[in-house]
């Protein structure tokens, strides 16, 4: 989906997700600059520099990382799940700027939504797996 920018500028949308983590991704013609909650991207992680890296991971692949900056609305989770969901975003936005992206992103695994969830707790476990001590007598 394109959208026109009040700046007449061309964005281009993605959403990712992982865990209980959602962002909505924007890629604007820029400079390369990562905005985050209206933060920079290395205040907002922290300065962890592995997750700035994995979420521009995508567009270092096609060659664009200072071709875009990435504005993102994240909420949800913790700092890793909204990484990886904000790395799905871009690479999702990257498919929408041209559909020849496509087929890079898949084989580098950027498109590919992990499934893996908290497992919920069960009756009669003190957490989702982990049994009371047993007591032989």
């Amino acid at each position: 989906m394109q959208v026109n920018a009040p700046e007449d500028k061309v964005v281009y949308w993605g959403t990712g997700r992982r865990k209980s983590a959602i962002a909505r991704v924007r890629l604007v013609p820029g400079s390369g600059e990562l905005t985050i909650n209206k933060k920079p991207g290395d205040i907002y992680f922290n300065r962890i520099a592995s997750y700035i890296q994995s979420i521009k991971a995508p567009l270092e692949t096609l060659g664009l990382e200072n071709d875009y900056d990435i504005l993102v609305t994240a909420h949800g989770g913790g700092l890793t799940g909204q990484a990886d969901a904000v790395k799905l975003g871009v690479a999702r936005a990257l498919c929408e700027l041209a559909p020849e992206n496509r087929q890079p992103l898949k084989v580098e695994g950027y498109l590919t939504r992990d499934p893996r969830a908290k497992e919920r707790k069960k009756y009669g476990l003190h957490k989702a797996r982990k049994a009371h001590q047993y007591s032989k007598r």
